[in-house]
């Protein structure tokens, strides 16, 4: 009994925008030293310029992180900065607020973490998404009623 999801749409538009950021800084390092703009280019230059495709690449990339993985022991939330786990629980809810792009955790004390793996825009896959999340979290709350007798 585990669930793990990620974003799907956000993880395709993510990888389209890194391949072709990557690109366009190859082809300008490539043709760097051809210009006619007076400007003196080197070797340097080219390197510096799929350098900086590389490493524009890995920050669109890095909105392929987030992640959901839950189990009977508790559910662990990947978003952009880090990652938290919580036992269920600490968790009072799992919901998706109307409006809202993301599914959140509700916790004690009116506080809530975001959890970005879930995603509104992904329609059908973020429904089907919260419903094995939730029934994660049922049927650890069954598995625990039951060690309690």
């Amino acid at each position: 009994m585990s669930f793990v999801a990620r974003p799907h749409r956000v993880r395709l538009i993510a990888g389209f925008g890194a391949v072709v950021l990557f690109a366009m800084f190859a082809v300008a390092g490539v043709f760097l030293p051809n210009s006619d703009t007076g400007a003196n280019f080197t070797l340097s230059d080219q390197i510096a310029m799929f350098g900086i495709g590389i490493l524009l690449a890995l920050g669109a990339l890095w909105f392929t992180r987030p992640r959901v993985r839950a189990d009977r022991e508790g559910v662990e939330v990947r978003n952009m900065l880090g990652a938290r786990r919580f036992a269920w629980t600490d968790v009072r809810q799992v919901s998706f607020p109307d409006g809202s792009p993301w599914a959140r955790l509700e916790l004690p004390q009116d506080e809530y973490v975001p959890v970005l793996a879930i995603q509104a825009m992904d329609g059908e896959r973020a429904v089907v998404a919260m419903r094995e999340l939730r029934r994660v979290r049922r049927e650890a709350a069954d598995t625990a009623g039951e060690s309690e007798r």
